[in-house]
């Protein structure tokens, strides 16, 4: 079974969303969002977003990896 990238980049991108949002959270509220990102939270949404990305890329790793068992089944099941 070959290296998949995307359980990597799933968790580069879980970790950085978590703290990027986690972030965000705490500093909810504070001046600097109005002065310099027209009230939004910058922070806390692109945290979201990572997150999000993370979690598909894992998502769709895990779902590689149960297709290439169910491969090597019937692969296996068929040389006797």
């Amino acid at each position: 079974m070959g290296f998949d990238i995307r359980l990597p980049i799933g968790m580069m991108f879980s970790v950085f969303g978590v703290l990027v949002g986690g972030y965000g959270a705490a500093t909810h509220g504070e001046e600097m969002y109005t002065r310099h990102s027209l009230g939004l939270n910058v922070n806390l949404w692109w945290g979201i977003v990572m997150l999000l990305f993370g979690a598909a890329m894992l998502l769709l790793a895990r779902r590689g990896a149960a297709a290439a068992r169910s491969a090597n089944k019937t692969l296996g099941s068929g040389r006797n």
